[in-house]
């Protein structure tokens, strides 16, 4: 044990603070502070994320809408027949591919509709409710829309001239899915934003062109003349 002593003391000596005895035996060694080890650098890791993951904020199912009203040269009651005619539409609605009623009765028809446009084409079955100055269409069945409601209004166009309407045209839509959502644009663009030209079309083409249209301030004029 004197030896011992003797060589620890010895190993203090030479060494300093850094020399420390490891064992009972005397075992002399060296000692350095402990370091923690290095931290592991993160993982950057991407997860896998599904496109239509990606897409869904930017094309989540959403409902759009649209209103539009014109002064047109055509009488209230030549409007709705144009419009009420769902049969022929077929003709000149665009992007219309057929167009059948399947049942009509006061106040209440029922038609279906099949709409095309690349790369889908939707069938559907819609309600149509028909009042003397406005006409509703809802789909009710569709596998394409969540929601589909077109309005259509007639009133009075111009003081003085019965030959003129205005027509108050809204729509609102909504795709069940995003796959079809991404179409939104194109529906809106190329069957929604066109029709109500395709119906004064239409118009144009059963009664001839339309009646001069004559802004209220000539009105007023002729009359105080």
């Amino acid at each position: 044990m004197a030896g011992s002593t003797r060589g620890a003391a010895l190993g203090r000596a030479l060494l300093g603070d850094r020399g420390r005895c490891l064992s009972s035996c005397g075992v002399l060694a060296v000692c350095t502070p402990k370091q923690r080890p290095p931290a592991p650098a993160p993982i950057l890791s991407q997860q896998a994320r599904p496109f239509l993951h990606l897409a869904a904020p930017l094309m989540g199912n959403k409902r759009m809408e649209y209103s539009e009203a014109r002064v047109m040269g055509y009488s209230m009651k030549q409007m709705y027949n144009v419009v009420a005619n769902v049969e022929s539409y077929r003709l000149f609605v665009p992007w219309c591919n057929s167009s059948r009623v399947l049942s009509h009765r006061k106040g209440l028809m029922r038609a279906e509709l099949e709409v095309g446009f690349s790369p889908l084409v939707e069938r559907y079955i819609s309600e149509i409710s028909l009042s003397p100055h406005q006409i509703r269409a809802v789909c009710n069945d569709g596998r394409m829309f969540n929601h589909l409601e077109t309005l259509w209004r007639f009133g009075p166009g111009r003081p003085g001239q019965p030959d003129t309407c205005t027509l108050d045209f809204s729509v609102s839509f909504e795709f069940k899915s995003i796959l079809h959502s991404r179409l939104a644009t194109l529906f809106f663009d190329e069957v929604v934003k066109q029709m109500v030209t395709a119906f004064e079309a239409q118009a144009k083409k059963l009664f001839g062109p339309q009646a001069e249209v004559l802004p209220r301030q000539r009105l007023q004029a002729a009359r105080c003349g």
